[in-house]
This record gives C-alpha cells, structure tokens and sequence, in this order.
C-alpha cells in the first residue's frame, strides 16, 4: 500500500473492488467456490466507486487520488471486455 494512504480508505476501495472482481467472473465467490458473472452488480459496483472519487475529491492525497483512479480504470477496462463477451452468464 502506498505510504500517504489513509488504511480505511484504501480498506473502503479494496472491499468494493474485491467484490467487483467477483462479479466480473474474475475471482471466485469466497463462499461457494465457484466463478459467478453478474454484469448488472458489477457496473453497480463500478458506479459506488465513482460516486467515492468524486464526493471526496479535493480531500485526497496524491496516493488516494492514484489508489480509486487506477481500481476504476482497471475495473472499467475489465467490465467492458466481459460485457463484449456478452451475457450474465453464471460460470462455474
């Protein structure tokens, strides 16, 4: 983690994106075990993130700012690669 980044709020971004991962089909359900896609939950959960970058721009440090910039853009980019491949396919 890098060093001018408040632990809760990287806690907050890592949370969010752990569960988005799930729902891209990227990780498995901790739960179940297995790869679950849901597509609709995942832009949800893309769309909290944004909503965190911008109601608290201007109180972050470089870090924070670089921390959620980067997690959307990574999630953005593999959202858009598994909505291409089409469907709310449940994968196991």
């Amino acid at each position: 983690m890098e060093k001018n980044v408040n632990s809760h709020f990287a806690s907050i971004v890592m949370m969010l994106a752990s569960a988005c991962w799930q729902q891209l089909g990227k990780i498995p359900n901790p739960m179940s075990g297995k790869t679950e896609k849901e597509l609709q939950h995942a832009q949800v959960t893309i769309d909290l993130l944004v909503m965190l970058r911008d109601k608290t721009k201007g109180n972050l440090t470089k870090d924070e700012e670089s921390l959620i910039a980067n997690t959307i853009s990574d999630l953005q980019l593999n959202y858009a690669d598994e909505a291409a491949k089409g469907g709310d396919a449940k994968v196991n």
